[in-house]
């Protein structure tokens, strides 16, 4: 190969780098984006107030179910992503003796039908059918998590690494905790059973977008 075309070949190899390089680097930054859903719309609490008053029966369907079905001194925070558990905590409820808060299992991005689903369903007494009509309950009520504590946190929708809750009060709010469940960050409180809640992650805003 004379010297004329050995360049030839050097520029055109350097210059099929330079490209793949270039394809490389949009393509992550596309799925970085993605990841940490720049684009995600945020939603305001005028919004999740109609969601909640539309979806009312719903949202509290799905909440009556999942508390009737947890078992005793266990709580289960488990959040559906289409056919995976987007993330699942089962650990001890705390009854005052401090070693009840060890977390038994926390695991993401589950497929449904897995060997792991199986045995883990197997720990909450729970069957396939379970897990289907929790799921079918939450889509029903527009709704994509719950965790059964007080308040029982029902996951709205995700914004990039943050999320939307509904915290449902089985009893009224008492007074000493209304300021804790208003501070206008990362909770509004709508009304005595009733606050919004915005879980910031670990990228992006920590609190409800202010309101114009």
């Amino acid at each position: 190969m004379n010297k004329k075309k050995t360049v030839k070949v050097i520029k055109i190899t350097f210059l099929v780098m330079i490209c793949a390089a270039i394809v490389y680097v949009v393509g992550y930054g596309i799925m970085l984006i993605n990841a940490i859903g720049l684009f995600d719309k945020n939603y305001t609490t005028a919004e999740l107030i109609e969601s909640f008053i539309n979806k009312r029966s719903e949202i509290y369907g799905v909440k009556n179910y999942f508390q009737s079905i947890v078992p005793k001194y266990k709580l289960v925070d488990i959040e559906f992503e289409k056919d995976n558990i987007a993330h699942l905590v089962i650990s001890p409820i705390d009854t005052g003796r401090g070693s009840d808060l060890t977390i038994n299992f926390q695991d993401w991005n589950i497929p449904i039908k897995s060997k792991k689903t199986d045995s883990l369903l197997k720990v909450l007494g729970w069957t396939k059918s379970t897990l289907d009509k929790i799921k079918s309950k939450l889509n029903d009520a527009n709704c994509i998590s719950i965790t059964n504590e007080e308040p029982t946190k029902i996951g709205f929708k995700r914004s990039g690494m943050g999320m939307y809750f509904f915290n449902v009060f089985d009893k009224t709010i008492p007074d000493s905790l209304k300021s804790r469940y208003n501070d206008s960050c990362t909770y509004i409180y709508v009304n005595k059973n009733l606050v919004l809640e915005y879980g910031g992650g670990a990228v992006g805003g920590q609190c409800f977008a202010k309101q114009k």
